[in-house]
């Protein structure tokens, strides 16, 4: 309970020694669990006194990342499941700052993008979301060359057996191009719009009408940043299209924006 916001001093070396990779498989993923209840209620537990904050970079560097390496067997994959599910605890509780953030990105991205081609569904799901939590901290302060290398894994999960898994991806894909800013250069990374564009306009002809509205709304959100690119890709495929239906729709939808531009 709460009293263990006034014990972190002693709680942290507790946890970092127990969930080193060399330890028992079997107690790590007991603490692991625990773990990632105390992080869904951090300010009752851990962030009780508000001093959690001070210990969250060793957590994601020193407790976290180790254990997102991946390891053959169905244990190692069960302790890379569960650690993923306290990354995500940790994000959804709000308490990272940017800078956190930007300070652990280079670490711990990596790792979160490698749990997108885990067997484990609920790891796949998890890490969709923890990059659209993660990107949502960043804002615009990602250069983009860390952004360029995010958007194709993303769009791979968009082929995802799981159609949970397609739509988080989508809804992260969404925040990607609310992070690009107005200073994502288009004629210098108009084969990464290109590539990106044609990507989503496939889903958009989805055989599922509620994966069509996600690929719609993504789309609309990220026309902004060539909107002459993506209505001369839209008018080399809506003929292929089940029904030219939404790509209509994107169409009028671009109009509208640059005629409100004007």
């Amino acid at each position: 309970g709460p009293v263990l916001g006034e014990s972190l001093h002693e709680v942290f070396p507790v946890l970092k020694t127990c969930l080193q990779p060399g330890k028992d498989p079997e107690m790590r993923l007991k603490v692991f669990t625990v773990l990632s209840k105390l992080l869904l209620n951090a300010n009752e537990t851990l962030n009780s006194q508000g001093h959690f904050s001070s210990y969250l970079e060793i957590l994601v560097r020193d407790i976290l990342v180790p254990n997102l390496l991946w390891h053959a067997g169905r244990t190692a994959a069960a302790i890379r499941t569960t650690a993923v599910s306290c990354l995500w605890a940790l994000l959804h509780s709000k308490m990272i700052t940017l800078e956190q953030a930007l300070g652990v990105y280079e670490d711990l991205m990596p790792k979160v993008i490698a749990a997108l081609d885990e067997d484990s569904k609920m790891t796949r799901l998890l890490a969709c979301r923890i990059i659209s939590a993660i990107l949502k901290v960043c804002g615009n302060q990602l250069d983009h060359d860390k952004l360029n290398k995010l958007y194709p894994e993303l769009l791979k999960r968009l082929d995802d057996g799981l159609d949970e898994v397609r739509i988080a991806a989508a809804k992260a894909l969404s925040v990607w191009f609310q992070c690009t800013g107005n200073s994502y250069d288009q004629l210098l990374f108009k084969s990464h719009l290109e590539f990106l564009y044609r990507g989503l306009l496939v889903h958009l002809d989805d055989p599922e009408s509620h994966i069509q509205k996600q690929l719609l709304d993504v789309l609309k959100i990220g026309s902004f940043l060539s909107p002459s690119l993506l209505t001369q890709e839209i008018e080399a495929v809506k003929h292929k299209h089940r029904s030219p239906h939404y790509c209509e729709q994107l169409l009028q939808h671009i109009q509208a924006v640059s005629g409100d531009a004007s």
